[in-house]
């Protein structure tokens, strides 16, 4: 005979917050689903570690399902699948929905860029007969993490004849790799004794390249010389054209599962691509929505969102405004009754660095999707504060379809802080709020994350896309 529930514990469970059990309430088939799902998000992140790489992949993935590349002098209906590709790094994929734009639209936007190691303009240098590429660091990192971890050369060189060379050595089974080199700790006493921000520096970040000389002659930077022609070889590029080029260190490894039983992900660029590779799938699987859908993958998110391809450039406006006068409607309207997911994630509680958490307002992996309802820092500076009407919206639309999801801040108050591009998003009068994947080691060449949280994810832009 089962025990009848006392009053308090009755009560406790009308009033409380219901405290979320994560993976444990689970059931097996959803749990497959999430494994199957991450498989493909892995191969996602193997051919995608910048920015330019996602929105090749994710351009040629479209055009196989049937999207078209956006033509404002076009006419379209709804179901209509259509993509823009801005620069080669950033991409919007919209798909055309009943009502268009007159009822606003449903945006989620993630950005494809990550923190990483750019090479300067004039990198190429020789010393003591070892050669060596000078970095500008892109993004935050922890600047001490990066030595010693094995990096691949990515990115485009553009020539003077319009024509570019894409550059790509590190990530295969045969390639070379190269590395940041660091001090013994036999000899590392004053370095150790200093603070991380002094012990390394960005002028400490040279990448080492290579170490024989051309050949026998006493010319001087002779293994500048053999590097650089190897790399005409290759290429057809000279020491000029690296002043026209896009050229990054990225981590040389690919996406590993974490644990014995599998349940994680480790791997470089999982912020933010952890939710721009959901935000992607739920564009790619939605048919015929009531109001249009627009997935915007944008880049320069780690270094502010300045720039052409960044959210603060108007080209997702513009492109709303193509769509709202094709539907005879007015943008300003049309923002007016747009709602937004944006795509980003958030860091997961981590009890080795409990101190830097309030646990009770902390995400954690294996209960689904964060919702962030500001971020910033301080006083809630430099934030949207998404707002409470908005905020009961998505959780209605996440609860009725059964989505795994929970709430988070970033950390402790005064503990440091960050921002998205949800203020951006806010700026142009639409209702939006954080909604994204919680992360481990945010920022480090090897960030790792949950499965679960990453199909939960997907499936709560799907709904949001689909409500």
């Amino acid at each position: 005979m089962s025990e009848e529930k006392s009053e308090s514990k009755k009560l406790k469970e009308k009033l409380f917050v219901k405290k979320r059990s994560g993976a444990a309430v689970v059931s097996s088939e959803e749990m497959q689903k999430a494994d199957a799902f991450c498989e493909e998000y892995k191969k996602f992140l193997d051919k995608s570690k910048t920015e330019r790489e996602a929105v090749k992949y994710t351009i040629e993935r479209a055009e196989s399902l049937g999207f078209t590349e956006y033509d404002f002098t076009k006419s379209y209906q709804p179901g209509d699948k259509v993509y823009v590709n801005n620069r080669g790094k950033a991409v919007m994929l919209a798909v055309i929905g009943k009502n268009g734009t007159k009822n606003g639209v449903r945006l989620g936007i993630a950005h494809i860029d990550s923190p990483r190691v750019d090479l300067k303009p004039n990198p190429l240098y020789q010393s003591n007969d070892l050669a060596f590429f000078k970095t500008h660091y892109y993004g935050g990192i922890k600047k001490y993490q990066w030595p010693t971890v094995p990096l691949a050369l990515h990115g485009v060189v553009a020539l003077k004849d319009g024509t570019t060379a894409d550059v790509m050595i590190g990530d295969g089974e045969n390639d070379p790799c190269f590395v940041i080199s660091d001090l013994l700790p036999h000899l590392a006493v004053d370095q150790m004794s200093k603070t991380m921000v002094k012990a390394f520096t960005g002028e400490h970040l040279n990448v080492l390249i290579g170490s024989r000389p051309f050949n026998s002659d006493e010319e001087s930077e002779n293994v500048k010389l053999n590097i650089m022609n190897l790399l005409f070889e290759k290429y057809g590029i000279v020491e000029e054209d690296f002043l026209s080029a896009d050229l990054a260190m990225v981590p040389a490894f690919n996406a590993k599962d974490v644990g014995f039983d599998r349940s994680m992900i480790g791997a470089y660029g999982h912020d933010d691509k952890v939710c721009a590779y959901p935000a992607m799938m739920a564009a790619f699987d939605t048919d015929v929505p009531d109001s249009t859908i627009i997935t915007v993958l944008t880049d320069r998110e780690e270094i502010g969102s300045d720039g052409n391809t960044g959210m603060k450039s108007t080209y997702m406006i513009d492109f709303i405004a193509d769509l709202a006068k094709a539907d005879g409607v007015e943008t300003r309207h049309v923002m007016a009754k747009s709602t937004c997911l944006s795509a980003d994630v958030n860091a997961a509680f981590d009890p080795t660095y409990a101190d830097a958490f309030e646990a009770n307002n902390s995400c954690y992996l294996n209960n689904g999707a964060v919702i962030t309802k500001y971020t910033g820092s301080g006083g809630k500076y430099s934030t949207s504060d998404a707002s409470a009407e908005y905020m009961a919206q998505v959780r209605r639309v996440l609860d009725e379809n059964n989505v795994l999801w929970q709430t988070g801040e970033l950390g402790k108050v005064d503990g440091g802080g960050g921002g998205t591009i949800a203020k951006f998003v806010a700026n142009l009068n639409a209702d939006v709020v954080d909604l994204g994947v919680p992360v481990l080691s945010m920022h480090a060449p090897f960030e790792i994350v949950s499965k679960l949280d990453v199909y939960e994810t997907y499936r709560a832009l799907y709904v949001f896309y689909n409500d």
